[in-house]
């Protein structure tokens, strides 16, 4: 068969802008590689199995969503992409529902293992370049994770439930949030449980600021668990004493505060203020110096009629990411804010965007 000449131009040109665009809307491929960026944990919709992970690119405003499905031939993550934690070049994804942690490579996002014997992982906190913990909501043990082999090597029983993770000198300081009101403090040369405290109901979150105060974000509960719900609680702990140093209690019963986080030079704590999953008029992203004598009376960041579920700072520049789930069925959406409040950018991910983690040449182990 023989073409015009005129006709093979039109086909090339025709390819060439086919590719174009291709590209343009999925930037995702085989060969794709990656070297910073912000990965989304798209938590998916419980007992359904379509949790999603995707990556943005905050240099070029790209989002590319799918991208473990994409880079492994179609196969899913699992039921409740939970959290995420970076080590060198490999990506923990904590699949809560599934009882199991997906091992990716973050650079091309293909799958390397999975480490499985697990109930219902919540974070994976890394201890060293072979020793990692791993709490569990319907277990009363912590996880004790072997990274070379990826594997479970033992536990640590607590007596009850575990969430949030933080690494102090010789210590774990780990929350129980489940209808709990404690924490709980593990000494890793021994692993075993040395002391407890007794805090605000339902702590939630925990972050370690530049002076080395832990601080710890309690919900109050909710109505219908014993006890009922309580007022919110912001707590400042001393790690070395292992005692409590302020309290900051929410003046509004139904609030119920997550996803406590810091900025990069760690001395400005951030947080959502909602009420169990629906939007109310004063929810949003709330801003509060770790200097400061009370808690903030108004959003950094409004809600506005948004339904506000995840929330995550750049560890580099201190940009707010925080997500839309909007109605926990259709997919959500993620806005940038600046450091200073002014909106950067926002894109369209996958369904109930729930977690941030943020990925550098030089990598910064991060759990939200």
């Amino acid at each position: 068969m023989k073409f015009h000449r005129a006709s093979l131009f039109f086909i090339i040109a025709i390819f060439v802008l086919s590719a174009f665009y291709s590209c343009e809307k999925d930037v995702t491929n085989r060969n794709f590689y990656v070297k910073e960026g912000v990965f989304i944990l798209n938590e998916g919709n419980y007992t359904y199995g379509n949790s999603s992970l995707s990556f943005y690119n905050p240099d070029s405003n790209k989002i590319s969503n799918q991208i473990f499905s994409k880079a492994n031939k179609g196969s899913a993550i699992g039921d409740v992409l939970q959290s995420m934690t970076i080590q060198d070049s490999l990506g923990y994804l904590v699949v809560n529902n599934s009882g199991k942690i997906m091992v990716v490579n973050t650079n091309t996002f293909q799958f390397k293992s999975a480490i499985t014997g697990l109930v219902s992982p919540r974070q994976l906190l890394i201890l060293n370049s072979a020793k990692a913990y791993v709490s569990d909501l319907y277990s009363n043990s912590i996880s004790i994770i072997d990274l070379k082999s990826f594997s479970v090597t033992g536990s640590i029983h607590l007596n009850k439930s575990s969430e949030s993770m933080v690494l102090f000198g010789n210590y774990v300081f780990v929350s129980n949030w489940s209808k709990q009101n404690t924490l709980q403090r593990i000494d890793i040369s021994t692993d075993k449980l040395t002391d407890s405290l007794v805090i605000t109901k339902q702590p939630n979150s925990m972050v370690l600021d530049k002076n080395n105060k832990l601080w710890v974000l309690s919900d109050g509960g909710y109505s219908g668990i014993q006890g009922g719900k309580v007022k919110a609680c912001l707590t400042r702990i001393n790690p070395v004493s292992f005692s409590i140093e302020q309290e900051f209690v929410f003046p509004d019963n139904n609030s119920a505060p997550t996803r406590l986080s810091l900025n990069r030079t760690k001395d400005t704590l951030f947080y959502l203020n909602g009420s169990w999953g629906q939007s109310q008029d004063n929810g949003g992203v709330y801003k509060m110096a770790v200097t400061e004598s009370q808690l903030p009376v108004s959003a950094f960041i409004p809600e506005n009629g948004r339904l506000f579920y995840a929330l995550g700072i750049d560890p580099k520049n201190s940009d707010i990411y925080v997500s839309d789930a909007i109605d926990y069925q259709q997919p959500g959406w993620v806005f940038r804010y600046s450091a200073r409040g002014a909106i950067a950018d926002s894109f369209k991910t996958d369904i109930i965007p729930a977690a941030f983690c943020f990925k550098y040449e030089i990598s910064i182990p991060n759990i939200f």
